[in-house]
């Protein structure tokens, strides 16, 4: 069926990925000197010089799956880190100047497919310094799967930084649980840093804020009233400073209060949920996910894309649920 292509088209790129990086596959552009190290290239025009202990270092990675990324590494303190996607310049930062440390939220979604990120440093004289780091993603084309991220260096084995699974989540943060209380108000829960700011949006308007307890747990009540319809609700873990750390972004379908008082035999569709896990759970077989799916064709056009938040019909299979 769709699925099981899928999924398996997916392992197929990430092993493929997986091997380009691991035995040193670059792109054109890449060079070797004799001694085997990296060659600098001046893709800007201004000088550049590989420094022992200077070169700017990727420490995380995390890509959703919309391809909007955070990264964030360390450099020399004061000077410019300039993030590129297969060769082409899309964000810069400054390094910090106490703890030489950065952080990059790329909110231009990555191209489907694989993306190299590179790094070059730029000091205050102007002199460049390439990272001997380069960091692969395998962008899925299917909407809602998390990409692969690998690390490889000239300097160390290669490893995987994210790995394609279930759940949404990007570093420290994520989101677990879509929920409604008694009186039809969403809830929203998820993990992050411990007592760390939490800020929410649905479709880029604010609609709260919370914050994690020493043990990274969070809750976030919407005050702000929703209606009924789908949504990209988007969760960011701030830190001390107020800049975003950390991102999530999933589909979102708003039920209907009258809807959200659950009965019998309903079920909140989850983040990272799909048919075949929710009928594998209920049923203990995935093959029986078209029990929902015809229960509830009204909501659900494709049995490929569900939305968090909405609340499905689980007949029981003794009632005539089976076919």
């Amino acid at each position: 069926m769709r699925i099981f292509f899928i999924a398996l088209g997916l392992v197929i790129v990430a092993a493929f990925v997986y091997f380009l990086v691991f035995y040193g596959e670059k792109g054109p552009e890449a060079s070797l000197t004799e001694a085997g190290r990296p060659g600098v290239s001046d893709v800007t025009g201004q000088q550049t010089q590989e420094q022992e202990g200077l070169a700017p270092t990727f420490d995380i990675v995390r890509v959703d799956p919309r391809g909007s990324a955070v990264v964030a590494g360390r450099g020399k303190p004061g000077s410019e880190i300039r993030l590129y996607a297969n060769g082409n310049l899309i964000a810069s930062e400054k390094v910090d100047s106490d703890r030489g440390e950065w952080v990059i939220v790329v909110d231009t979604p990555l191209n489907e497919g694989d993306q190299e990120l590179t790094l070059e440093m730029v000091l205050p004289d102007g002199t460049v310094t390439p990272s001997t780091q380069t960091v692969v993603v395998a962008v899925p084309e299917r909407a809602g799967e998390k990409p692969l991220v690998i690390l490889g260096s000239e300097e160390g084995a290669s490893r995987i930084l994210q790995q394609p699974g279930d759940g949404v989540m990007v570093g420290d943060l994520s989101v677990d649980i879509i929920d409604y209380d008694e009186e039809g108000r969403v809830i929203i829960q998820g993990r992050a840093k411990p007592n760390a700011n939490i800020r929410g949006y649905v479709d880029n308007k604010p609609i709260g804020e919370g914050r994690s307890d020493a043990n990274g747990h969070w809750t976030l009540v919407p005050q702000q009233t929703i209606s009924p319809g789908v949504y990209t609700l988007r969760l960011d873990q701030l830190n001390a400073e107020g800049q975003v750390t950390a991102r999530v972004e999933v589909p979102f379908e708003r039920a209907a209060p009258e809807r959200a008082k659950l009965a019998s035999g309903q079920v909140i569709v989850q983040p990272g949920n799909s048919l075949w896990r929710i009928s594998r759970r209920l049923y203990g077989r995935g093959i029986l996910y078209t029990v929902i799916f015809e229960a509830n064709q009204g909501q659900i056009k494709d049995p490929d894309l569900i939305y968090p938040g909405q609340i499905f019909e689980t007949p029981s299979l003794t009632d005539g649920g089976q076919h």
